[in-house]
Parts: structure tokens; sequence; C-alpha cells
């Protein structure tokens, strides 16, 4: 069992107190964190899509899925069906593993970081972030890495206000502003 998901057992029971939940069931969970990439026309590019699709996979132990364009859009260049990016959804032991390495280990690397900013949830509870540079992950080498490329991470919980979603993710050890 890994440590955050220990961590949550132990924090059900302030949560029930706090919000005056009846069941256990009712205590807010986090549900999936989607890693997202949009790198924009990969297809000019080949290498730089092969190494994207690397590291990422590399950051979240599993393949990402590519994302194409739903619609052409004459401004960015881009036409209907031409790859735009990678997603990858975790759930369950990666999704822990990927968290806990996201607050021990990446975040205090990223360059002047000062916490998460609470205007990064939203209504239902759920934590939307950018990160800037892949290489905070200890498991792309930084010697190795060519591209330098940002990438976004949602932290999908089921709690039904955003005051539920900060004080779980707060509890779990988030470190939020």
């Amino acid at each position: 069992m890994t440590r955050l998901l220990e961590k949550y057992r132990k924090v059900m029971p302030s949560m029930m107190e706090k919000f005056s939940y009846k069941n256990v069931m009712a205590v807010p969970k986090i549900e999936k964190v989607v890693i997202n990439v949009g790198s924009g026309r990969i297809d000019s590019e080949p290498k730089f899509k092969e190494r994207v699709q690397k590291d990422i996979a590399a950051i979240c132990g599993q393949k990402p899925a590519s994302r194409s364009a739903k619609k052409s859009i004459s401004g960015f260049k881009i036409r209907q069906g031409m790859m735009i990016g990678f997603i990858s959804t975790l759930r369950g032991k990666r999704m822990y593993d990927f968290l806990d390495r996201l607050i021990s280990i990446a975040l205090p690397r990223s360059r002047d970081f000062r916490g998460i900013d609470v205007k990064s949830f939203d209504q239902k509870g759920s934590l939307n972030m950018g990160i800037r540079e892949q290489i905070i992950f200890p498991e792309v080498n930084y010697e190795s890495s060519k591209d330098i490329f940002p990438f976004q991470i949602t932290v999908v919980t089921t709690a039904k206000t955003k005051e539920e979603g900060l004080e779980l993710l707060k509890l779990m050890g988030f470190p939020i502003k």
C-alpha cells in the first residue's frame, strides 16, 4: 500500500468530523489524475513527438495516448486530424505513486515554488496546475533531455464543493498556500 493511500485513511475521520458526514463513503477522495501535454503541431518534427512521449511515459509509468485536432483552426495552422498532444489518465496505485512523487520530490525541485495557489481549484474541488518543465521529475534525465516542455496536471476529486476538495488535498499533504 502506498504512503498517500495510508495518509488518506488517516485523514478520513477528520474530514467526517469537519464536514459532518454520516457515512465513510461520503468522504471525498481522489478519483483520477490526468496529465495533458499540448504540444501544438507535433507533425512538423517527428523526433520531438517521440521524445515527449518517452518523457511522459517515464513520468506517468504508462504510455500516453495521442490526441488529434477535432477541427481545423487556420490561425494556428492546424488541420482536422493533425496530432496536437498527449494525454494520460492515472487511477489506482499508479495515481497514488505519481502524486506522492509530485508532492515530495517534483514540486520542491521546481523553480520559485511557494505553494499551490487556491485559485487553482475549480468549483467542484478539482485541482488544475501547470508544470513548466518536465525535468523536475527524477525519472527524466536532465543531461539527455533535449527539449523542455510544459504540461498540465488535473487532480480530480469526488468533492462536491471547492472547500471540501481544498481541505482534502491540504490534509493529504499538498503544499497549498
